[in-house]
């Protein structure tokens, strides 16, 4: 079992920090569900959403943020730890290389990394041509500068 935070999963304001740990948690416990699996190891990540004093730090400057902040300190661990619990025992034997979300009554399972698109030129790539071909081909998928609270953008349930 390990754990990850939503904010090094999706990012947010304030945590410049987090993603290189939670990106470590996540490829760690990948590898382990890979290599362990013949042996009936199973790895998962949580990523819980609880306050703590960590999350104290999310800047509070508009009302709307502060009123989200406030609606986290009701997110305790009691809630994440049947999920854990599950996944630690025995029904959950079929259960490996997942990361999970859980906040108060919701479980979320998050999507893992993967290529969007690619594109591909015989002949090799040049500053020049990456930033005429590649670049312009690539940029519709690119992912949006989103937070944690941007993906999240319903109270908690």
């Amino acid at each position: 079992m390990h754990f990850t935070s939503t904010s090094g999963l999706v990012g947010n304001f304030g945590r410049p920090i987090t993603p290189r740990p939670s990106s470590a948690s996540v490829g760690l416990s990948k590898s382990i569900a890979l290599d362990m699996n013949r042996f009936n190891v199973r790895s998962n990540c949580v990523s819980p959403f609880a306050w703590s004093r960590l999350i104290g730090t999310i800047p509070t400057e508009t009302e709307a943020e502060k009123a989200r902040v406030e609606k986290i300190k009701q997110m305790g661990p009691e809630k994440i730890a049947p999920v854990v619990a599950y996944l630690l025992g025995d029904a959950s034997k079929d259960v490996t290389g997942q990361i999970f979300g859980v906040r108060m009554n919701e479980i979320f399972l998050f999507s893992q990394n993967r290529p969007l698109r690619s594109v591909q030129r015989t002949e090799g790539w040049t500053p020049q041509t990456v930033a005429e071909h590649a670049m312009p081909a690539l940029k519709p998928s690119f992912y949006k500068l989103d937070r944690s609270a941007d993906i999240f953008n319903w109270d908690a349930i």
